[in-house]
């Protein structure tokens, strides 16, 4: 079968392909639109291995809580240009990998692939990605957290830094909702470390006196000065790494504990931060 310009349009209208490669895919299944989408498919998973070396550090974070707002997952998703990342094609991308994630909670990403999105596997949607585009694509890191009290989430404009927070509450109401988003956006700007400092490891804790300690020793303090100067700062470490003990960005006379308290005040139960997730774009899993 003779390949038109027309065909051609077609195919890129339904894979968002390259004029180029659509003409040579139409060309390789003899004018069968079907087989050149699965051409294009197969030449974009093909062509990922080629691109492994290759740096994904723009991209997507998501961040998303079942109705019942007991079930919650936060993801990334790489790709090499802000452009991309950008994209709606890819947005749309990222949004069924966050629903799929939440609806199914796969063991793995091989078992995620697998699942289907309106009669479509994630694979095939991923392939058709990796088809549209010349970037590394792919997914960085993902967790799906289930609970028996209400876990809030927060995405910060653009799509760069997603936050879940994890309570014990179960009586929540629409103030209390607007609280926990206010601790979650704390999370986002003040990126804490641990809950409280009992979170904080014996080892990691006894590193930081040493090097308060050693630092004053250096400054000509004597040792029994710099033992004191090292608990000195030792305070400030859990006021600035511990999210409890953090001063309330909305309310710097405040800690977040206290907004903590407000809420069990409000709720009735013994309010807790069980834990919390947060995501930036392009950081180090470590």
């Amino acid at each position: 079968m003779s390949v038109t310009p027309l065909m051609v349009k077609d195919l890129r209208d339904k894979t968002g392909a390259g004029m180029a490669d659509c003409k040579k895919a139409l060309d390789e299944a003899n004018g069968n639109m079907q087989e050149a989408i699965e051409i294009l498919r197969k030449r974009g998973a093909a062509s990922a291995a080629k691109r492994a070396d290759r740096s994904a550090n723009e991209g997507i974070v998501i961040a998303r809580t079942s109705p019942d707002s007991k079930t919650s997952v936060i993801v990334e998703i790489n790709c090499e240009t802000d452009f991309v990342a950008r994209n709606e094609e890819f947005v749309n991308y990222a949004d069924a990998i966050a629903n799929a994630l939440l609806q199914y909670n796969p063991s793995d990403e091989a078992a995620l692939m697998a699942t289907e999105v309106d009669g479509k596997k994630l694979l095939d949607l991923h392939n058709e990605i990796l088809a549209k585009f010349s970037e590394k694509i792919g997914i960085k890191r993902y967790e799906v957290l289930a609970a028996s009290g209400y876990i809030a989430d927060y995405i910060h404009a653009g799509n760069r830094l997603g936050v879940l927070l994890q309570t014990n509450l179960t009586n929540t109401n629409d103030e209390v909702k607007a609280m926990l988003r206010e601790i979650a956006m704390q999370i986002a700007a003040m990126n804490p470390s641990y809950v409280r400092r009992e979170d904080v490891q014996t080892d990691a804790l006894m590193k930081e006196i040493e090097i308060y300690r050693e630092k004053a020793i250096q400054e000509g303090k004597k040792p029994e000065i710099a033992e004191k100067v090292a608990q000195g700062q030792l305070l400030k470490f859990f006021q600035e790494q511990c999210l409890l003990e953090q001063s309330f960005v909305k309310d710097s006379k405040k800690s977040v504990s206290d907004i903590v308290s407000e809420i069990g005040k409000i709720t009735g139960e013994a309010a807790q931060i069980i834990g919390f997730r947060r995501y930036y774009l392009g950081e180090s899993n470590s």
